[in-house]
């Protein structure tokens, strides 16, 4: 008995032209922040080219002349360009040595707490300071560790002005941080733990797992995942270390650890009116900033098999 071969049926794909006429309101959905993105984040990169320019308002971007390198050029032969630099780089891998653990252990007790109303009041305290403006934590700050009166020299019974003190700066700004953003960052944690299979918990009980066992097993290898992603993007803004607070936090006598590179921005770009320099300023950042989001994203996808792009 000889079989017959049975021919599949063609599937008959539909065209692209056709599969968006059948969809058509998702596509038109997805076109409003297709072009607010294209609007706001693409179109003011044609301002780049002013960092190769002599810039002059009257003449227009393409009327101003080519200067090469010139800014750029300036910028690092400028007298506090090192200070500034490592400055910069110091803040922010003391925000990330320090800050970026925290969210992971605040989550991870959080995680084991079993009373309800207990755990839903320790995150709205833990939140709060997000939602308030740098202004604001700013001005706390300097009430905190005034030396008259403020809480800090209160409690230590001395009269220090800490924020002249140009040796505390850097641990005033990564302190208040991870006050301000700690609570905020374990959403994204909570979020992940609360997917894990509860028969896990279950069977590592009956297994005789302590607490701890449970976390370093269960909690911590789940989280893995989402830590390196995290790390990823920290790791991408390593240089753009926030400006508001720096700049409202700084004083005559803090400016040799204050100084960093967006500060400089500001004043020679804004109140200097030297848009050519802040520029290319703002464009060796980026840079720098791409950087070291791809080598990042290479060892994290090496090591740990994620990546982020």
């Amino acid at each position: 008995m000889t079989a017959k071969a049975v021919a599949s049926p063609k599937v008959h794909r539909k065209s692209l032209g056709r599969r968006m006429a059948d969809s058509w309101q998702l596509y038109v959905l997805l076109l409003i922040p297709v072009v607010i993105t294209i609007v706001y984040k693409y179109g003011p990169m044609y301002g780049i080219q002013i960092a190769f320019r002599n810039y002059n308002p009257g003449l227009g971007i393409t009327g101003s002349p080519w200067v090469g390198w010139k800014w750029f050029e300036r910028f690092f032969r400028a007298p506090t360009f090192d200070r500034m630099l490592w400055n910069t780089v110091k803040l922010s891998l003391y925000s990330l040595l320090w800050g970026f653990p925290v969210p992971i252990l605040l989550s991870l007790a959080l995680n084991q707490l079993r009373f309800k109303r207990l755990k839903r009041t320790v995150q709205t305290v833990i939140y709060a300071p997000h939602f308030i403006s740098t202004m604001v934590i700013c001005g706390m700050l300097r009430i905190f560790l005034s030396p008259s009166g403020g809480l800090i020299n209160l409690i230590a019974g001395t009269k220090v002005d800490f924020l002249t003190e140009a040796g505390a700066f850097r641990t005033i700004y990564v302190a208040s941080g991870i006050w301000q953003e700690a609570g905020w960052g374990t959403i994204i944690y909570l979020a992940t733990l609360s997917s894990i299979d509860a028969s896990l918990y279950e069977a590592a009980k009956v297994d005789g797992a302590s607490v701890f066992q449970r976390i370093l097993h269960i909690d911590i290898p789940c989280l893995l995942p989402m830590i390196i992603l995290q790390l990823i993007m920290s790791a991408s803004g390593l240089m753009s270390v926030g400006f508001e607070k720096a700049y409202l936090l700084q004083t005559d006598l803090n400016r040799a650890t204050s100084d960093i590179i967006a500060i400089y921005v500001y004043e020679q770009g804004i109140v200097n009116a030297k848009y050519e320099l802040g520029t290319a300023v703002g464009l060796f950042n980026t840079a720098i900033n791409i950087v070291l989001l791809v080598i990042v994203n290479r060892i994290a996808k090496k090591f740990g098999d994620v990546s982020f792009v």
